[in-house]
């Protein structure tokens, strides 16, 4: 497994990440358990920052969705950066966080008139308006709050990026955004600019998520500069605004090569710079959404093995407590993990087995053939880079309990997410009282 960040092997042959001993930490907490690298983490965050930010003037926003919590949002707020939200849940995280609302961006292809509700009222800075009927909806609620709302519509560039098929968003056959290429995205803007409860601050496109092909950025970011162009030869309306997204790929495996947060933002910022050149106008202010390559990296995942299965001259079977409950990319995505015995982490792999979760899924497998040491019931799993779509996308299938979260730093290890029980498994469900009654009639005519 490759090292990221604050992770080194100690003198006890353990892993450590942000000076904690990560057998240590299973031991206290629990597994599976979430463990962030907090300097990592805030590392990632100032690449951004200074590859965009300081060199180019450029906003970068978080993508909150690959991972949302108290404490995340407010990391994210320090470090200076805007956060991207896409649901109320999302939302409503951001505000108990105290994130400055000014610096928040509204995602979402279908939000609610609740959601949209929420957002005018905590006055986000942008709401991102993904189709001709949110457009309309958020005119009709901002009318009646009295109030503009100041949006940038989300159009699909047409450019499909490399990547899985899954996340690919920037197509015109996807259910985000208005096609640039059909004249859906012409329609929006000039209804926008009749609209008397509307300011259009912008466009906006995202091609997809882990992504390592700069050429696409490139590409869509043209694209959107010709679509500007055309919009101000058409309507005489200039887009301040230009989000161009994120995306950018991780190491998660062999086989990744990331590019770096610099050459994706000369490149980003080079493409735009030269189209405003050409046509003559000024180049609009950028907004970029990291996520994954931020979060990403900053996160391991601790699992205990249990049950270890050997099929003689087929496979062997190692059983961890945890699977696509907590982990779904693998079974969503063929998504491939390294992984370690964070308790053993010297020893060489000397055998080949693959990594089962324990949901009643036999596709609930997360690394498959891979090597390690000599594995016994009660080591200590390890797998890296799990900090983004892990712990947002988990679930209690089979009724499990989701896992702690740690975050770790300069020795000091802090929990920021409690681990679930089962009280928190059945908190939300009701009892009919016509099924007691019935369970009461049943115990009487039996006696």
């Amino acid at each position: 497994m490759r090292l990221l960040g604050t992770m080194r092997f100690n003198d006890k042959r353990h892993l450590e990440i942000g000076g904690c001993d990560t057998v240590e930490l299973a031991k206290k907490y629990g597994t599976p358990l979430y463990v962030i690298d907090e300097a990592l983490f805030r590392q990632n965050c100032q690449n951004y920052y200074r590859s965009f930010t300081e060199e180019y003037g450029t906003e970068v926003i978080y993508a909150s969705k690959t991972l949302s919590n108290l404490a995340i949002c407010t990391i994210v707020e320090q470090e200076g950066l805007g956060l991207d939200v896409v649901s109320g849940g999302e939302l409503f995280t951001a505000a108990k966080a105290r994130f400055p609302m000014e610096r928040v961006y509204f995602h979402g292809n279908n939000k609610s008139p609740d959601e949209l509700r929420l957002a005018l009222d905590y006055k986000v800075g942008r709401i991102v308006v993904d189709n001709l009927y949110e457009l309309e909806l958020l005119n009709a609620i901002a009318g009646e709050k009295d109030t503009k709302a100041s949006i940038i519509l989300r159009l699909s560039p047409g450019v499909e990026a490399h990547t899985h098929e899954y996340i690919k968003t920037g197509q015109i056959d996807s259910k985000f955004g208005l096609a640039i290429e059909n004249g859906m995205a012409m329609s929006a803007v000039m209804r926008s600019l009749e609209l008397s409860n509307i300011l259009l601050k912008g466009i906006h496109c995202h091609i997809g998520s882990q992504i390592f092909e700069l050429a696409s950025y490139a590409h869509a970011a043209e694209v959107m500069m010709n679509f500007v162009q055309k919009i101000f030869q058409e309507t005489g309306y200039l887009a301040e605004e230009l989000n161009l997204g994120g995306g950018l790929g991780i190491y998660y495996s062999e086989g990744d090569y990331p590019r770096s947060v610099k050459e994706y933002a000369d490149i980003l910022m080079s493409a735009v710079r030269a189209k405003a050149a050409e046509f003559d106008i000024p180049a609009p202010k950028v907004i970029v959404e990291p996520g994954r390559s931020i979060s990403g990296p900053s996160g391991t995942t601790l699992y205990r093995i249990g049950a270890i299965k050997d099929i003689p001259g087929i496979r062997k079977y190692v059983s961890v407590d945890g699977g696509m409950s907590d982990n779904p990319r693998p079974a969503l995505y063929k998504s491939k993990y390294e992984a370690c015995l964070a308790n053993r982490v010297n020893e060489e792999p000397i055998e080949q087995v693959s990594i089962a979760g324990k949901c009643c899924e036999s596709g609930d497998m997360l690394i498959w053939d891979i090597k390690l040491p000599v594995i016994t019931t009660g080591d200590i799993l390890a797998i890296s880079c799990t900090g983004a779509y892990n712990y947002s996308m988990s679930m209690n299938y089979n009724r499990l309990p989701r896992p702690a979260m740690v975050l770790v730093c300069e020795g000091k290890a802090d929990l920021i997410v409690k681990r679930e029980d089962y009280a928190d498994i059945i908190r939300n469900d009701v009892m009919p009282q016509r099924l007691c009654n019935s369970r009461i009639k049943l115990a009487s005519s039996s006696r």
